[in-house]
């Protein structure tokens, strides 16, 4: 077994990038997922925000996000919206919080810690850049079973409560995340209708307003 390497996006790794999210992304419209044209924006605007895993000169895993300001008073937003083009034409190099929007592993290399060592990366840059936190919209994959018996607003209450696993947002939880509410329309999905929680890091270097 190889050892891994954790690397910050460049151009020439754009194209390598776009094909993961097409592999690992199989049950998704492609309009919807990253293009190369999005990965080379994310290494011309923010590189320092967007992870990217080697096995040698393969990618196999991957994780961005942008710098962006936040009101919670008014949480609702779709991906698009909070992003903009590229998902990343909305990044602030001022802004209080990190927005996570893009976070995957490539199905042969998943249960290895890759998914944990991208957050851990994440964690780091929001400490060393003295932001609030990381923020983002998460795909409930488990809640597709559920739909019909309940709302996700619920669903993600017995998932934080224990009662139900969810393959994202359960590893989410473990990793320090709270759920601070449910997004309609998030996403373009149809096995969950569009729902996604919303997840809050807060660094604990920084206080609380």
């Amino acid at each position: 077994m190889t050892e891994l390497s954790y690397v910050n996006l460049t151009e020439e790794l754009a194209p390598l990038c776009a094909e993961l999210e097409l592999a690992t992304f199989t049950h998704a419209d492609p309009n919807d997922l990253l293009q190369e044209e999005d990965m080379l924006a994310y290494a011309r605007t923010f590189p320092e925000g967007f992870f990217v895993v080697l096995d040698g000169d393969r990618v196999v895993g991957q994780g961005g996000g942008i710098y962006l300001d936040f009101d919670f008073t008014k949480p609702q937003h779709t991906i698009a919206e909070i992003t903009g083009e590229h998902q990343c034409a909305n990044h602030d190099p001022l802004g209080d919080w990190y927005y996570g929007t893009d976070i995957l592993v490539h199905p042969d290399y998943r249960r290895r810690g890759i998914g944990r060592r991208l957050y851990e990366l994440r964690k780091e840059l929001v400490r060393k850049d003295g932001k609030k936190g990381i923020i983002a919209g998460g795909y409930l994959p488990g809640y597709a079973e559920h739909k019909h018996e309940m709302t996700a607003s619920e669903y993600c209450d017995r998932v934080v409560a224990g009662e139900l696993y969810d393959q994202t947002l359960t590893f989410q939880l473990e990793n320090g995340f709270e759920v601070r509410g449910v997004l309609e329309h998030y996403i373009d999905d149809d096995a969950t209708d569009g729902w996604a929680s919303l997840i809050v890091w807060r660094n604990p270097e920084v206080p609380e307003d």
